[in-house]
């Protein structure tokens, strides 16, 4: 089986290539993409592979518009970090989508379930425009990337790689998941305004945080929570009580 991999980021990449390594070590993969454009030219000039595993956002835009320029035959796998929106518009147009980071047995019953359907073209191929405009329509505009200085230096960090942003000293910082700290020229009010709130939420008026950051909660003085994040924030993390409620339920969508 010819797989090709439309993958903005490399740790994401590596991990799909490894595990489809894993499942089947006969499958060959033909090249990897990382945006919109060049995914339309490679297309244009290369036969269509069997799969294409394909992530929602790429390097210049989401990747559903490839199919407003160029036709696609070939059945594709979506891979996703994002929230319920694109799952729902995926299971309205039965297209098979796995959420990052990637499971193993998920990816296997993916392929399970494609080698069921591959000769049944109605499934397989899916109105791709429907679920493009579905897509334009619920989707927010929030923030993906960020320019940071480091030094003399400039250096872009992708939204999906921070862990939270927070006050210290009245300077603002970003923390990325790899325990890298930048610092900002915005207010947290600012940045606040450029995230989902699926993602991250304000959980007092030092930090901003992802959910993936938090390693436990623990229950604290009259009503407030205690939460520990990974990578380790320097000074205690306390959720008032006030907010608990909207903290826990934010948690439990």
């Amino acid at each position: 089986m010819k797989v090709l991999i439309i993958e903005d980021e490399a740790p994401a990449f590596r991990r799909l290539q490894k595990i489809l390594e894993e499942i089947d070590p006969e499958i060959e993969l033909l090249d990897v993409i990382d945006s919109v454009e060049e995914t339309v030219k490679w297309m244009k000039y290369h036969a269509e592979p069997d799969l294409i595993f394909m992530d929602i956002q790429l390097s210049d835009g989401i990747s559903f518009e490839v199919f407003d320029q160029v036709e696609i035959k070939t059945p594709v796998i979506f891979t996703t970090a994002f929230d319920e929106f694109m799952l729902r518009a995926f299971k309205v147009n039965s297209i098979d989508y796995l959420l990052k980071p990637i499971k193993i047995e998920e990816l296997r019953q993916s392929l399970t379930k494609f080698q069921s359907i591959r000769g049944n073209q109605a499934k397989v191929h899916p109105d791709f425009q429907v679920l493009l405009e579905e897509i334009r329509r619920d989707q927010k505009s929030f923030k993906s990337r960020w320019l940071l200085r480091l030094g003399d230096k400039l250096t872009s960090v992708s939204t999906s790689q921070i862990s939270y942003f927070y006050t210290s000293n009245g300077v603002i910082h970003l923390m990325t998941d790899s325990g890298k700290s930048f610092l900002m020229d915005q207010n947290l009010e600012q940045i606040q305004a450029q995230l989902d709130p699926q993602e991250f939420f304000r959980a007092n008026r030092q930090i901003i945080l992802h959910f993936k950051s938090i390693a436990q909660v623990e229950r604290y003085h009259k009503g407030k929570l205690f939460v520990h994040l990974e990578p380790a924030s320097k000074e205690p993390i306390i959720v008032s009580a006030e907010r608990a409620s909207e903290f826990k339920s934010w948690l439990d969508k």
